[in-house]
């Protein structure tokens, strides 16, 4: 089990090994993969990524930004360059990934176009409440493709800044960042509390 666990790629393929055994419970007990089936499938995906995105951002957020002045020069080089561009790799295709299966879910459950709308096409509070969820998340998205990632590139040494620019270039990724961050929790109120409340 150790030389399993040990292996994260090992450890993941495991993982979505047995999500795939339970997806197809779940297929089995549906009865065949119906649109109730592919809804669900949709969710999954859409938490799963989602999850992926904003713990990252909590990361960044919650230690990262937080610690790096604690750190001593020397050791900075450690995860400006190791840590922060991996981190910064799944945080964007993570971003990407939850907002198309969002896209996706909404779509398959028939209310993409009056969710973004705000729900002013069908009058209906439960499109209002999700929409307002899913245009803060479009916002956080395009946060971190136009401007966290563009200037990540610049304030890491991805690309070519001299000092000043990389001084500038991470403070806007940090004040995306915690845009992102401020928008975050509201965000993830409608993802969450819609469904049940609504049902």
């Amino acid at each position: 089990m150790s030389g399993l666990l040990s292996n994260f790629r090992n450890t993941m393929i495991v993982s979505f090994i047995l999500a795939i055994v339970m997806v197809a419970g779940y297929l089995s007990h549906n009865g065949g993969a119906d649109a109730i089936f592919w809804q669900a499938a949709f969710r999954w995906l859409h938490t799963f990524f989602g999850i992926l995105w904003v713990g990252l951002l909590y990361y960044f957020n919650f230690v990262q930004i937080r610690k790096m002045p604690d750190i001593p020069a020397e050791l900075k080089p450690a995860v400006s360059k190791y840590i922060a561009p991996e981190a910064l790799f799944w945080f964007r295709y993570a971003a990407l990934a939850t907002w198309i299966m969002g896209v996706i879910l909404a779509w398959s459950r028939g209310y993409l176009v009056d969710a973004f709308a705000l729900g002013l096409t069908s009058g209906n509070p439960q499109h209002t409440f999700i929409g307002v969820g899913m245009w803060l998340a479009t916002i956080m998205f395009i946060n971190v493709w136009a401007f966290i990632w563009p200037n990540q590139k610049i304030a890491l040494g991805l690309v070519e800044g001299d000092a000043d620019a990389k001084a500038k270039a991470g403070k806007l990724a940090m004040l995306f960042s915690r845009t992102n961050t401020l928008l975050s929790v509201p965000m993830l109120v409608t993802m969450t509390m819609n469904q049940t409340i609504f049902g």
